[in-house]
């Protein structure tokens, strides 16, 4: 008669599955850190384009003032593409 395994020993079962499951954990943890930066990084480049189409879309939800949002949301687009195409150096920084 075969037998698959030992198991005599449920202690050693019992870590290693504790150990796949932080594996999981820790992949995890990495995959939404990843996501959270790319967040931020999309924000402060296209913040303003974003924070005026949603200003936008709430004064027409509630009847607001009937002004050219479009133009504004196109301006600070354009502005965002050319900061973001702008070459970056260290000396841009400051301390």
């Amino acid at each position: 008669m075969k037998t698959s395994k030992n198991t005599s020993n449920p202690l050693s079962q019992s870590f290693s599955a504790r150990r796949i499951k932080g594996q999981g954990l820790t992949e995890y943890i990495i995959i939404v850190a990843l996501i959270a930066v790319a967040s931020i990084v999309a924000v402060s480049a296209f913040g303003s384009s974003v924070k005026a189409s949603f200003l936008s879309l709430g004064t027409d939800l509630v009847g607001g003032a009937a002004i050219d949002r479009e133009a504004i949301v196109n301006t600070n687009l354009k502005a965002a593409e050319t900061k973001a195409k702008a070459q970056v150096t260290l000396k841009d920084y400051n301390n």
